[in-house]
């Protein structure tokens, strides 16, 4: 299953990221990562989303393709609109960094699927509760692997996985309304 630069702008517009003027220009124009410092430690927009497509890559099922991509997509635009998530996260990279070094003596966003995948377990992240402003465990979830999920999940491609025909912010016309539930 290979996702597109239209399941993250479909993502994006679900998540109310960005509207119909916003997604015609995000589809036309490309993206552009902020690479300036997002708390004044040399956490910028590049090293979150560089983190985020880790933590994809560790998340994801292992048949979903071209997801640096789709993650790089979803991930700086959303950075870009919303400064205060970009500030949590860049936050919540820097504990996950420091496990990172510990474990593997590297940043998060240098290692395989599977030691992220490792990093992310020894956090905490795989069981934590979301929350913005809680302990590092629950740091990590909210910003890193719930928000790589949702990206997934709210596109159309990603949404197949699971079922959902038609994600939020997606339209699938009336035929997809008409339908009963065993097609």
């Amino acid at each position: 299953m290979k996702l597109t630069r239209r399941d993250a702008v479909a993502a994006l517009v679900g998540a109310g990221v960005i509207g119909g003027a916003g997604a015609a220009a995000l589809a036309r124009d490309g993206f552009q990562a902020d690479s300036n410092a997002a708390n004044g430690e040399g956490e910028g927009a590049e090293a979150v989303v560089a983190a985020l497509v880790g933590t994809a890559r560790a998340v994801y099922p292992s048949d979903v393709e071209n997801v640096a991509a789709f993650v790089e997509t979803y991930a700086a635009t959303k950075l870009d609109r919303r400064p205060e998530f970009r500030a949590g996260a860049a936050d919540a990279l820097s504990d996950l960094d420091a496990e990172a070094r510990i474990t593997f003596d590297a940043r998060f966003a240098a290692l395989d699927p599977v030691e992220n995948e490792t990093v992310l377990r020894r956090t905490g992240a795989e069981t934590a509760e979301p929350d913005p402003k809680g302990t590092t465990a629950e740091r990590v979830r909210y910003y890193f692997v719930n928000e790589a999920l949702y990206a997934l999940y709210a596109s159309p491609t990603g949404g197949e996985l699971v079922g959902i025909e038609n994600p939020q912010g997606h339209p699938g016309g009336t035929d997809s309304y008409r339908r009963g539930p065993d097609r």
